[in-house]
């Protein structure tokens, strides 16, 4: 099966600083924590590594070691940071076809800053990957079975719209894992681009970032699921999804986007787990219980793992539970992609991990 991913590319350099190192400064009243540097003072590291990062690059190896066919359509500068990533896309066979080169802007870059519970404060440079425009898209790229769209930075994200319609046009499965700046500084071409979306992977604070849209036309609150009985209740069906003074429950928001277009919503939720929705049923699965080396990358593990084992025909909620494990994986090691896991590798461990991989369905309410 043939995949194309379309999004960004960076290069990025790890700091890991032990937690004696550097101070932590939690709120108490937010759900929001600093690593606090201290100005004009070197701060010793346990390492400092470099590796290829972007979402469109994390899902072209995630789908290339699951054994499908990938390109990857990027925008790169004209330098050393570019051959890095060529080099990388190279060595885990995902094809280059598509990459475009500009010297107007450097190749992106980032910087992590790793400490305490390895949740890395970054600093982006996003370079040639704001330059896509729709110039660069050509009607070829789109011949594939999958068409996974990462988040967009800037000015390229004015391209989603036209990706969308395209992808669709041309027959392909279309997912889409776009960033919350996407979603909030573009929100009426994202909104109007859900009815060709098969699938549409968010974590918590980019669902929460719809629900001020999405009540104009559905409506606050809604319905929520018959917890009767239900222990140890994921936190999202509790919790609800919500902004800007706007509330909806989880059944509520899947349902608003379903009859959008959208044919499965799926939303993590850190250490609660992840969730799936379409129309008729909502379904959840834990997380599971792994060394934290950092969490930069579980996202694009997790969507673009999802999406490949959905593309394949399997069940969403067996395709939530590979989605759950290549995750895990990857935040086991400091950079994006050390951890992500071939296709036998995530099909031995979804029967061998059967026991801690429950998922709970509930029926949507008619």
């Amino acid at each position: 099966m043939k995949a194309v991913t379309l999004g960004g590319a960076m290069v990025d350099s790890i700091a890991l600083i032990d937690d004696a190192r550097i101070e932590r400064m939690t709120m108490r009243n937010a759900e929001s924590s600093f690593l606090l540097l201290e100005e004009g003072r070197k701060t010793e590291a346990l390492e400092i590594s470099q590796h290829c990062g972007g979402g469109a690059v994390n899902a072209a190896v995630a789908m290339s070691r699951l054994g499908l066919d990938v390109s990857t359509v990027i925008k790169l500068g004209q330098d050393q940071r570019a051959e890095v990533v060529l080099r990388k896309l190279a060595d885990e066979g995902v094809s280059t076809r598509w990459v475009m080169r500009d010297g107007r802007l450097a190749t992106g870059a980032a910087v992590m800053i790793a400490s305490h519970e390895r949740d890395a404060a970054i600093f982006t440079f996003r370079g040639a990957n704001t330059m896509l425009c729709a110039a660069d898209l050509k009607a070829d790229m789109f011949g594939a079975d999958l068409v996974y769209i990462s988040g967009l930075s800037n000015e390229s994200a004015d391209c989603f719209p036209d990706i969308v319609e395209r992808a669709k046009r041309a027959g392909a499965c279309v997912a889409t894992n776009p960033g919350i700046r996407q979603l909030t500084s573009r929100s009426s071409s994202f909104h109007a681009a859900l009815s060709d979306i098969d699938v549409l992977a968010l974590n918590r604070a980019e669902a929460d970032a719809l629900v001020p849209q999405l009540v104009g036309q559905y409506g606050e609150g809604g319905p929520v699921i018959d917890l009767d009985g239900v222990e140890d209740c994921p936190e999202l069906i509790l919790r609800g999804l919500h902004s800007g003074g706007h509330e909806m429950s989880l059944p509520r928001l899947v349902s608003a986007l379903c009859e959008s277009g959208v044919r499965q919503v799926v939303i993590t939720n850190g250490g609660d787990g992840a969730y799936v929705g379409d129309q008729t049923q909502l379904s959840h699965c834990p997380a599971l219980t792994t060394r934290i080396a950092g969490t930069a990358g579980a996202g694009d593990a997790f969507a673009s793992t999802f999406a490949a084992w959905y593309m394949r025909g399997n069940d969403p909620v067996l395709a939530l539970k590979a989605g759950v494990l290549n995750a895990t994986s990857v935040i086991a090691f400091a950079d994006t992609q050390s951890g992500l896991l071939a296709a036998k590798d995530v099909e031995t461990q979804l029967a061998d991990k059967q026991d801690q991989l429950v998922a709970r369905s509930w029926a949507m309410a008619a």
